[in-house]
């Protein structure tokens, strides 16, 4: 099993930044990725970003150049940076970890104001 919180939403200005985190702990060993999703209101569950085991990263064309996903692998902390926030990338960002099964985080909020 594997658990994640998550933390760092909030509200903020468009063209501001804000700062993710979802730290894992139990068994983070069996992890291959880690990333983040996002959903907005009436809309599909999207795929933001991820970063594997070996440091490969993979970004959503829409937040490419504007967000950064990181990893401590000593903590077992992934993080994402995203800056140049756009009111469209308002949604709950949620942190998923990959083994021989997806786990999510709980969410976390991110509201931006044009």
């Amino acid at each position: 099993q594997v658990q994640l919180v998550e933390s760092g939403g909030g509200l903020v200005q468009a063209g501001g930044s804000l700062k993710l985190s979802c730290a894992a702990s139990g068994s983070t060993l069996s992890i291959n990725a880690m990333g983040w999703y996002r959903q907005a209101p009436g809309k599909p569950r999207e795929l933001v970003a991820t970063i594997t085991a070996d440091g490969s990263r993979n970004y959503a064309d829409s937040v490419q150049g504007r967000f950064a996903i990181s990893r401590d692998n000593v903590k077992n902390i992934v993080y994402l940076q995203m800056n140049n926030l756009e009111p469209s990338d308002t949604a709950v960002y949620y942190c998923y970890a990959r083994s021989a099964v997806l786990y999510w985080g709980q969410g976390t909020q991110v509201t931006v104001s044009s």
